[in-house]
């Protein structure tokens, strides 16, 4: 599980890195014309706010004077202020809106296209260096964009703010000014000593409940094991830890917020009686008219409200900084992932061939030799069969050469990946409609509708068809169909593909022999070269060559004469 510390300039640095990357992309230029139009209405509403103060100003001294016609002309521009406001704040929060979902969108896409490259979703799996990707690929990133967003228009709004209403204070008392000034300086200063710790409680509580929902997700995806099995007992324990866990960080949370929380209020409610007792004996004295009092209770709420913004919105800024340092982390794991660190086997691109040089494959608890030392060549015309009483030897060389990474030492030279497929035991069917799963790559406008349907007739499988509802009609096919119709249509889809090789891994236990070799004659006559992971060695005379593994890591290449 990965651990994170996240310091406010850690923080900082994450987050512009972020921007900059949004701001540099193809849509940069169409949200930085959002965002210049939200810095205009901005700069509409903080005018607004600083006419509304002389608005109010004038409109409560006339009813003080008991001045009727001033009283109706002030009330009439109180409206217009308040229309124009509403119309204003409106159309900036559509805009804001707006343009946290074009970022949303930007980022998720290019978070989605990452992890997805090179593998990088496998490689963090098996690394365990990263909690709940998928959290945050959704809705991390959500929160991160609407948030920040959302911070920029605040921190932009608050130093409008300041600008306008600076003035506004000042001239009515420097005294005020220079409090206001201070007394927010301090009260930040001691909401960031407070609540400091809520930003690691914070980023902890995000996975804890992130691993309380992908627990219930198990459950739900594996229903019939666990009716089977019998282990509701198991299950509830373990979901009953991962609950215990949330509500004990959680309770540590509100502690927190419960000690922010007494010092907030009280700063909140000392704000608006500090003008009053500043102002009021002018007013008694008759320095001041009665007007000037609202308006300074309002410029000081304003000022200090702008320069609080850390105390108004702590809350936020700690799950804000929890999300970003979520992110970052997943980013910057995807990008270890996509070049991840050697496992002593090398890897290499070769053409029209599949070759082992001084291949070593280890277990990886004990670093046992699971086969050792291999060396063949397998050009391109070459069916192999792979058999022997090692089935772990076996295995090992279909997932080594599919790309999965392994202990060991040695060169693998392999096609392009277009070029060699790989048909395991156990095939994944993404949901989709039959031609999706069938024609995965750009070929699939090239495939006319009755190849599709003569390839399932051929392999019984025209009921497929009719339960599917045609080739267009998108299924659930790992409850539509049995293990053995996943794994043909899976062969379909390497028919459809036409690579130079296919990688079968025991199709003789899952589909029988006979079906197996129609199999090995479709590929045939297709001209594609298959390796043929076997567990009996009833195949050798279909075969041009056979690799036999020894349960002692050795093995034996025979070449079977014409």
């Amino acid at each position: 599980m990965d651990t994170q510390q996240i310091p406010f300039k850690v923080t900082a640095v994450r987050f512009v890195r972020a921007v900059k990357v949004f701001m540099s992309s193809e849509v940069g230029g169409k949200a930085a014309l959002m965002f210049a139009g939200l810095v205009a209405l901005f700069l509409a509403l903080s005018g607004l706010n600083v006419a509304n103060s002389y608005v109010g100003r004038n409109f409560m001294t006339a009813i003080a004077n008991r001045q009727t016609p001033e009283f109706m002309r002030q009330a009439i521009f109180y409206i217009g202020v308040f229309a124009a406001f509403t119309i204003v704040a409106v159309v900036s929060r559509f805009i804001e809106e707006r343009l946290a979902l074009l970022w949303r969108e930007f980022l998720t896409r290019r978070a989605v296209s990452l992890y997805l490259a090179d593998r990088a979703y496998y490689h963090l799996d098996v690394s365990g260096q990263l909690t709940h990707p998928d959290q945050r690929i959704a809705e991390d990133m959500r929160v991160f964009t609407v948030t920040t967003l959302s911070f920029i228009l605040m921190i932009l709004n608050s130093s409008l703010t300041i600008i306008a209403f600076s003035g506004v204070l000042w001239s009515i008392s420097p005294l005020l000014f220079a409090v206001a000034v201070v007394y927010a300086a301090c009260g930040s200063y001691l909401t960031i000593a407070l609540g400091r710790p809520l930003i690691k409680l914070n980023y902890d509580q995000l996975d804890k409940e992130a691993s309380f929902r992908s627990g219930l997700i198990q459950v739900r995806e594996n229903a019939e094991g666990i009716m089977l099995a019998h282990c509701e007992e198991q299950q509830g324990f373990r979901l009953l830890r991962r609950l215990d866990d949330a509500v004990a960080n959680f309770r540590k949370v509100t502690a927190i917020n419960r000690n922010v929380g007494f010092f907030t209020t009280g700063y909140n409610w000392l704000i608006q009686i500090i003008p009053a007792l500043i102002i009021a004996p002018a007013y008694i004295r008759g320095n001041i008219d009665f007007g000037v009092i609202t308006q300074s209770g309002a410029a000081f709420a304003m000022l200090v409200g702008a320069f609080s913004l850390v105390i108004t919105q702590f809350q936020s800024i700690s799950t804000f900084a929890a999300v970003v340092a979520r992110l970052s982390s997943l980013m910057e794991a995807i990008e270890r992932a996509g070049t991840p660190a050697d496992a002593g086997i090398e890897v290499v691109e070769g053409k029209e061939r599949l070759a082992y040089e001084q291949l070593t494959l280890l277990h990886a608890t004990n670093s046992v030799p699971i086969v050792k030392d291999v060396s063949i060549s397998i050009p391109l015309g070459t069916r192999v069969l792979i058999t022997g009483p090692a089935r772990d030897a076996q295995a090992a060389l279909f997932r080594a050469t599919a790309g999965i990474s392994f202990k060991g030492s040695g060169r693998i030279i392999r096609p392009a990946a277009d070029d060699i497929l790989f048909l395991p035991q156990r095939p994944y069917l993404p949901t989709g409609t039959l031609r999706q799963i069938l024609v995965r790559n750009e070929r699939a406008g090239k495939i006319p509708d009755d190849r599709i349907v003569q390839f399932l007739r051929e392999l019984n499988l025209e009921h497929v068809l009719e339960q599917a509802g045609g080739l267009n009609t998108e299924q659930n096919w790992e409850i539509l169909l049995s293990p053995q119709e996943q794994q043909l249509l899976a062969f379909i889809n390497i028919l459809i593909a036409a690579p130079q090789f296919a990688f079968l891994d025991r199709l003789d236990a899952t589909l029988g022999l006979e079906r197996l070799h129609t199999i090995m004659q479709m590929l045939s006559e297709s001209s594609i070269t298959y390796i043929n992971n076997a567990e009996t060695a009833a195949l050798r005379d279909y075969h041009d060559a056979v690799l036999e593994c020894g349960e002692d890591g050795g093995w034996v290449w025979t070449v079977n004469r014409a």
